[in-house]
């Protein structure tokens, strides 16, 4: 218990850390040349990719993230032999992020390309180009350069100067003239410069869902009877009251142990990396999808999954026959399996959520929260045993709170669903019909809570309490929130659960904002003539939460007017492949590089400038390129963002 205990702790340190390095290098490439004989070679790319990462495959499809390429800046006396291939264990799945069905490696991804040798001296040079992604975010894409020569065949024609490398000429670049493009990441630290900490967020999300789980497994007919018995048993065994409060807290952190080491099992079992696959795996999302309608049907009173009595039966003896602490962690474990018709569809939802996370810590960071809910009332009420006689008596409350969680799975189930829908392209649940049929699930959920329909264990009380009442109005409300959905409406409140806005097949909404500059020379000087501070967007095409905040944020009355009236927006595409017209030359970290393209230029300004390299990158600057506030990565806080931007133009009026 305490090992497990310091080891998220641990884990969470170690979250934090890392959350606070803007530059990520999660992928290191090794060149390697392989003379195959005097006329055939081989370039080898071999990259160690950092775990939660994965590299791009070559030859994806149009508007996924960037492929490996392979591409030369000069070559002499050597032909290329056919495409860059990739070697080693290629996976594919569905990507939720770009939302289609894509290749990529994790771990390590090795990419080969064949030459022939065509001249007695031969000479090449160029780079290899790769895309990055993690579950968050994606990294602009990323030069391998290489060079290259030697001798090939003997008597083939000699190549004019094949032992010299050539000078790719630097162009006048307003990169090392123009002030503005001078690095600015001490002021940006000045501001109390923070990254968006993702992991830990999500981590303390995944604890309190599965908290919130534990909660309302206690409120099922299966483990609310089972507290007051199991309370008195452990205090009138023991005529040391002090020994029965022990006895009984020994109780809750066994069942603690017992759900954080199935959590644990989870992550042992399948692994980082297939937990990630399975987030975008089209066929588990299907068996996901079908899990969870199998949860609710047994919720709803169709049938009860129960795991077989002579397991139950069989710890029950074993607990009688022994004695001290491993006689009270058989109880537990009892009431674990006893418990399991009411806990198991609840515990099988949250695995499930927290297993397509991809973390390895995250299903046992959710079982940690279900289990000390769920242990917290045993351990209360023996140190409290005269509140047991205030414990609400059972009733068929308890099975109002089992067809209402039956409501919410069969509704998250829909969106296991939409993933497999999106990979094979069935085009069956668009964001129209998925959002009509939530609004069906939470209008008949709040029908159900007045009273309107019946289940086969519910009772035959008229009457609707107070509770009941206020969560029938929340569900009824919550489906005529989402019925302008139908025609447009961004319904913010649903953005990560809904397909994305391009399956709709109607759409009524346009209020977007739009950048008056893509070029940051060029947006510096009109803000500069004009007398108005810049707002930079780092962005990319393939950046998915760069459009959910465009659409979710930019949207807002106060935001899009801030942006459009106060400030110069410029934004810089890191993924742009329009080519410069000159290659430039630059030194960064004591290497060499080649900026080719405009994405390359804009990669190296938020890197070099700001010390940042994921997007979306936001940030705010005076007509000097200094910042006027802190950057603002992935948040939908309108208030925030708001807030953000007020601060940096009191700062630039200052």
């Amino acid at each position: 218990m305490k090992k497990t205990f310091l080891l998220s702790c641990l884990l969470m340190v170690l979250g934090l850390t890392t959350a606070f390095a803007q530059i990520q290098d999660p992928v290191q490439f090794k060149t390697e040349w392989k003379k195959i004989s005097d006329t055939e070679a081989q370039i080898v790319f071999t990259g160690d990719i950092d775990s939660g990462w994965h590299v791009y495959s070559t030859d994806l499809p149009e508007g996924g993230p960037i492929s490996a390429t392979f591409n030369t800046d000069k070559m002499e006396g050597i032909e290329l032999d056919g495409k860059l291939m990739p070697e080693g264990k290629e996976i594919e799945a569905f990507d939720k992020v770009f939302e289609m069905k894509l290749r990529y490696f994790e771990g390590k991804a090795t990419f080969v390309q064949k030459l022939k040798i065509t001249a007695a001296t031969y000479f090449i040079e160029g780079y290899l180009q790769y895309g990055s992604c993690n579950d968050e975010n994606c990294l602009p894409p990323t030069d391998v350069e290489f060079s290259f020569s030697g001798k090939g065949a003997a008597g083939a024609p000699a190549v004019s100067g094949a032992e010299e490398k050539p000078t790719t000429p630097a162009v006048s670049s307003n990169v090392s003239t123009a002030d503005y493009w001078a690095p600015v990441i001490d002021k940006l630290n000045a501001f109390g410069e923070e990254t968006a900490q993702a992991a830990n967020q999500s981590w303390f999300y995944i604890f309190f869902a599965g908290f919130i789980g534990g909660l309302l497994a206690l409120f099922t007919p299966c483990v609310w009877p089972i507290i007051p018995m199991t309370v008195s048993f452990f205090l009138k065994r023991s005529k040391d009251k002090k020994k029965g409060i022990r006895d009984a807290w020994t109780y809750g952190a066994s069942i603690v142990v017992i759900y954080v080491t199935l959590g644990l099992a989870i992550t042992l079992i399948f692994g980082a990396s297939a937990l990630n696959a399975l987030s975008t795996n089209a066929v588990f999302n299907i068996l996901f999808f079908l899990m969870l309608v199998v949860f609710a049907a047994s919720f709803f009173g169709a049938f009860e999954i129960t795991l077989p009595s002579k397991w139950s039966n069989a710890v029950d003896s074993k607990a009688e026959q022994t004695s001290g602490l491993l006689s009270i962690f058989l109880m537990a474990f009892t009431l674990s399996l006893v418990s399991f018709s009411c806990t198991g569809p609840i515990i099988g939802f949250l695995l499930v959520e927290v297993s397509t996370t991809g973390s390895v810590v995250a299903p046992a960071i959710g079982m940690l929260g279900f289990a000390l809910a769920l242990a917290l009332p045993f351990t209360l009420f023996a140190m409290f045993p005269s509140w047991l006689k205030q414990m609400p008596k059972s009733g068929g409350w308890m099975n109002v709170i089992k067809v209402t969680l039956g409501f919410l799975e069969l509704a998250f189930a829909l969106k296991f669903l939409s993933v497999a829908d999106l990979a094979y392209g069935w085009r069956i649940l668009d964001r129209e019909t998925f959002l009509a049929l939530w609004i069906v699930i939470f209008g008949l959920m709040g029908f159900y809570l007045l009273g309107k329909i019946k289940f086969p264990h519910d009772d035959d009380d008229t009457t609707v309490s107070v509770p009941r009442f206020f969560m029938a109005l929340c569900s009824l409300a919550f489906a005529v929130y989402m019925v302008p959905g139908l025609w447009g409406a961004p319904l913010k409140a649903v953005s990560a659960f809904a397909p994305p806005m391009n399956t709709q097949d109607f759409n009524l909404y346009k209020n977007e904002v739009h950048a008056q500059f893509d070029d940051f020379d060029a947006g510096m000087e009109y803000a500069r003539r004009n007398g108005k501070p810049v707002m930079l967007d780092f962005t990319g095409y393939g950046c998915v939460n760069c459009r959910k905040m465009e659409l979710a944020v930019w949207t807002d009355s106060k935001v899009s007017k801030l942006i459009q009236d106060d400030y110069v927006l410029i934004t810089l595409y890191v993924d742009n492949k329009t080519p410069l017209p000159e290659h430039i030359k630059v030194t960064e970290n004591g290497k060499e590089r080649t900026l080719r393209t405009l994405g390359d230029k804009w990669s190296y300004l938020q890197r070099v400038k700001f010390g940042a390299n994921a997007q979306p990158f936001y940030v705010l600057i005076d007509n000097d390129g200094n910042p006027l506030n802190k950057s603002y990565s992935y948040d939908e806080d309108i208030n925030k963002y708001v807030d953000f931007l007020e601060t940096g133009l009191n700062n630039y009026k200052k």
